[in-house]
């Protein structure tokens, strides 16, 4: 025995000769286990024992100890059945934000049930008995002090990813060679159901895998597999014979069954398949992972995305769990609980946006859960009466939830991940039942038949047809932007859905119409929780979706300002559960800060949820000033619509160097050379002939003509004729433009003719996690990746980069991922300027700027870039970038007037609409720029900018 096992064989002894009391002996087990895997004690690893949290009714709960971010330890008494209080744990570890656990233990003194809930919900990924420990310590890996990968025996999700492979391959390999589409899904999926029932026991035992045997031995998987899938759409059971014991399935998937004769090949791909222990198989991701497999011709499943039960059920619980719970708890009498389940077997559920069916999934699931735990309630406080009133058995019906998708295929699984819930949730409530209602006699409904879904599962366009009933909607809308909509869907589709929703801007995001709708189809106090882009906290899409909730009778209850969505590795996601209703107390609003799917947490208790869906301050209500609109100062970059106009240096020199071409060439910069290229400079040219209006005097620029004419004119062409066809009309943006094919798409020639003007001109990356602001020369031209402010002054660089124009910024912007993205009809023309600064607070602000800039400039002369400058800006320590910015900071609150104390976004909303009301007077007000106050214009104009390499 290692010395590891020996330590953890000594904790073992221990903890053997303790009682087992979960308030007397928690902290001493804490102590001994952390001692055992190598630590001086739980304290010197950084653990805490009862950390405060908030519970779902809003009172303090203590978790047992936590971790951070490695584990969350919940401890109970010996003998507790720790079954019943991993929902506990979960509510646990849901809240404990920033830095939440990655783990989750549950232990008993004799057990230790461990969880990865951002991996699999209701399942540990493996339990462990106290005896087992020494020899299968490396399932907790994770609490030795360098955090080794941790060694689970029950890893569902590696399980359901072999399985969704080797299926989606049979599948592949049928398409492949010939066979019909729709017959090679519907016998793929009635394998999967004939799999899952041989390992749920629902066939005789080992039937579908001998069957398989003995086709590879030469029989015809024609008449075995096919007389098997017909036996079981046979309502009367074969009284002898080869399918002797099958039971009736029904379900509507073997309503059709059209046998295939499998060649060896794939009978041995179906043997393997067999292999699978299919209980441990999760519906909930399979269909996902089998939709991503399907066509693909490497192993697709194991790189999928899929989207975790953890953030379905921050849909779920909000939206269907927590409102059940709470109306079980505050029910008093029989009488109510009795009402209750009348009223929950007539509740349903309505994903309009289904997919594969996994919402329904695991909202089917909940409510199997909460009809025990309102049984259990009926029965333990009211006995044999309560047998009489309510029934013993558990009548939840998966007929109780609805679906509408567009794909057939998806419809097809999500009936199939609804069958497949039926007898999984069966077993997870049987589990409860016996760790929970032992003597309670409680009974769970039969298995089979399956029922049939296909009145409740709908293959239709969810945005032209009528939705279902229901008094919860949950789902996850899909994600296209307004811009793409054309390209996915054709114009027709979208002339015909703006048509149907006049009110809607068309500028909003594809979902925002899953959330409108669903809001309408709402009764009074019923509920939805929909998935969308972050994009529906801002701008059109917000007014569209979350501004129409809330002006309509809406309440916001829970939701998600951002987060990496854990079904796509780039989408960032707002999640919103809300009543068409009131609802009063504390309501939770979390935030991920980053880009990764492991990046930190916050969570905010507020009185109010804004539609904005931030903790802050709702700014929405600001008013777009007409000096700030009017000042002709802010402005986007180029967009030149193809690489072709864009020159490398050491590649492109022969026509950098051609004479004919200068004037038309300019350094050009981008975002990316602005934070990551050292002095912030350009590392390309552009062609620029926007003031060239036909094509003789074009081709007068020799070698630049020339490779446009070879490398843009070409593609311009296949775009032109490419909408023509799309279209079927011979006008339209592309073609026009094709026309004079030379130029930028948009070549901002209004901007070009400002900046050429000035001395400098301000830039920020217009997506960006930071406020870096600075100043370029007029001889470089801005890319469309640019924010441009055709300023030149100290005074003016001061404020726009100053905190007080950033927080307006992040409040009012919108985002791409989770960057935020420079807006100027909701940023800049909203912004409040200073209204009487005096020319001394002017001057403080113009010195703090360029004291700043100064700064960072010295700093960039060993080769850093404005990226690396500013990252250190997340360490802790004193930093001289820090403190120039609190300079700056200071100065520029002094100008505006604003106190210590006051908050930036109330005093800049304030000030916002006392301008607005101003100027609706037809009073002037202070635009942006240097303010009337200062009289030596010169004296805030210095000459450092980004140049030339």
């Amino acid at each position: 025995m290692d010395s590891t096992a020996q330590n953890i064989q000594g904790f073992v002894d221990y903890v053997g000769t303790l009682r087992g009391d979960e308030k007397g002996e928690a902290q001493v087990f804490c102590e001994r286990l952390f001692n055992a895997f190598g630590h001086d004690g739980y304290k010197a690893a950084g653990a805490t024992l009862e950390e405060r949290l908030k519970g779902k009714d809003g009172n303090t709960k203590f978790a047992d100890l936590v971790w951070k971010p490695r584990m969350l330890l919940e401890m109970k008494s010996r003998g507790e059945n720790l079954q019943r209080h991993y929902r506990q744990a979960f509510d646990y570890w849901l809240n404990l934000v920033p830095n939440r656990p990655r783990y989750v233990v549950l232990c008993n003194f004799d057990e230790f049930w461990i969880y990865d809930f951002d991996a699999q919900l209701e399942e540990p990924v493996d339990r462990i008995a106290l005896e087992e420990l020494p020899k299968r310590y490396t399932a907790l890996n994770f609490l030795f002090p360098d955090a080794r990968k941790p060694l689970f025996g029950n890893d569902r999700v590696a399980v359901t990813r072999e399985a969704a492979d080797k299926v989606a391959w049979l599948f592949n390999s049928l398409v492949g060679r010939g066979e019909k589409r729709e017959v090679a899904q519907r016998f793929t999926l009635q394998c999967v159901i004939a799999m899952f029932a041989e390992d749920a026991a629902l066939l005789p035992a080992g039937l579908f895998s001998q069957i398989i045997r003995d086709c590879i031995e030469g029989q015809s998987t024609y008449d075995l597999i096919g007389g098997l899938f017909r036996q079981m759409n046979t309502s009367a059971p074969a009284r002898a014979g080869r399918y002797e014991g099958v039971p009736y399935f029904n379900g509507g998937i073997f309503a059709v069954v059209e046998p295939v004769e499998l060649d060896k090949v794939e009978l041995e791909a179906l043997q393997e398949a067999v292999k699978e222990d299919w209980s441990k198989v999760q519906p909930v991701i399979f269909g996902s992972l089998f939709e991503a497999s399907m066509d693909a011709k490497e192993r697709h499943a194991f790189g999928a995305h899929y989207t975790t039960e953890a953030d379905i059920m921050k849909i779920v619980v909000p939206t269907i769990t927590r409102p059940w719970q709470e109306k079980i708890e505050k029910a008093k009498t029989l009488k109510e609980l009795t009402a209750l389940r009348g009223e929950l077997l007539n509740f349903r559920v309505l994903d309009p946006a289904c997919g594969s069916g996994n919402f329904l999934y695991v909202a089917y699931r909940e409510l199997k859960h909460i009809e025990i735990e309102l049984l259990r309630k009926i029965h333990t406080e009211y006995g044999d009466k309560a047998k009489r009133e309510a029934g013993t058995m558990s009548l939840v019906s998966t007929k109780q939830f609805y679906g509408i998708d567009n794909n057939a295929f998806a419809v097809e699984l999500a009936k199939v991940t609804l069958m497949l819930a039926k007898e999984l949730a069966i077993e997870e409530s049987k589990q409860l039942l016996d760790a929970d209602q032992m003597g309670l006699g409680l009974e769970m409904d039969a298995a089979l038949p399956l029922e049939n879904l296909d009145k409740n599962i709908l293959c239709a366009d969810a945005l032209f047809s009528e939705w279902p009933e229901a008094e919860a909607i949950v789902g996850n809308p899909p994600y296209l932007g307004a811009k793409r909509l054309i390209q996915e869907h054709g114009h027709e589709y979208v002339k015909k859905l703006y048509e149907q929703f006049p009110e809607v801007p068309k500028m909003s995001d594809y979902c925002v119409y899953w959330f409108r709708l669903a809001h309408d189809h709402l009764s009074k106090n019923c509920r939805a929780g929909l998935v969308g882009t972050n994009t529906i906290r801002q701008n059109e899409s917000r007014e569209a979706s979350l501004d129409y909730i809330l002006a309509n009778g809406g309440t916001i209850t829970e939701a998600v300002s951002s987060q990496v969505w854990s079904g796509d590795a780039v989408v960032h996601v707002s999640i919103v559960n809300w009543i068409k209703g009131e609802q009063k107390g504390t309501k939770k609003l979390f935030m991920q800060l980053g880009d990764s799917k492991n990046s930190p947490w916050e969570i905010h208790e507020l009185d109010l949820i804004n539609s904005s869906l931030s903790p802050n301050l709702d700014v929405s209500r600001a008013i777009s000033l007409n000096a700030n609109a009017n000042s002709e100062v802010c402005y986007q970059g180029q967009t030149h619509g193809h690489e072709g106009f864009l020159l490398d240096p050491e590649e492109d020199k022969g026509i950098l160097q051609d004479p004919a071409s200068q004037e038309v060439l300019h350094p050009y910069l981008i975002g990316a050379d602005l934070l990551g290229k050292t002095g912030g400079k350009p590392s390309r040219y552009i062609i620029d002939l926007n003031n060239i209006d036909d094509i003789v005097s074009a081709m007068r620029y020799g070698a630049a003509y020339k490779h446009l004419e070879a490398n843009v004119m070409p593609v311009m062409k296949e775009k032109a004729e490419e909408e023509r066809t799309k279209t079927g009309k011979n006008i339209g943006p592309r073609q026009t433009h094709f026309n004079t094919w030379w130029k930028h798409w948009r070549g901002r020639l209004e901007m070009l003719g400002k900046i050429h003007g000035l001395s400098r001109y301000i830039v920020c990356a217009r997506h960006t996690k930071r406020p870096i602001f600075e100043f370029v020369h007029p001889s470089i031209n801005p890319g469309d990746a640019l924010q441009i402010f055709a300023l030149e002054d100290d005074f003016s660089f001061g404020i726009l980069q100053s905190d007080v124009h950033w927080q307006w910024f992040v409040a009012r912007c919108s985002t791409i991922k989770g960057d935020f993205r420079y807006t100027s009809d909701t940023v800049f023309d909203s912004f409040p300027w200073p209204q009487n600064p005096s020319e001394s607070q002017a001057k403080k602000i113009a010195e703090t700027a360029v004291a700043l800039r100064t700064l960072r400039q010295e700093l960039m002369k060993d080769g850093s870039t404005f990226r690396d400058i500013y990252r250190t800006l997340d360490v802790h320590g004193n930093n001289p970038i820090r403190s120039a910015h609190l300079a700056l900071d200071a100065a520029v609150r002094a100008a505006y007037g604003m106190k210590d104390d006051d908050d930036v976004l109330g005093f800049l909303l304030k000030l916002n609409q006392k301008l607005a009301a101003k100027e609706a007077k037809g009073e002037k007000i202070t635009a942006p720029g240097l303010p009337p106050s200062t009289k030596d214009k010169a004296a805030f104009v210095t000459d450092d900018a980004v140049t030339l390499p």
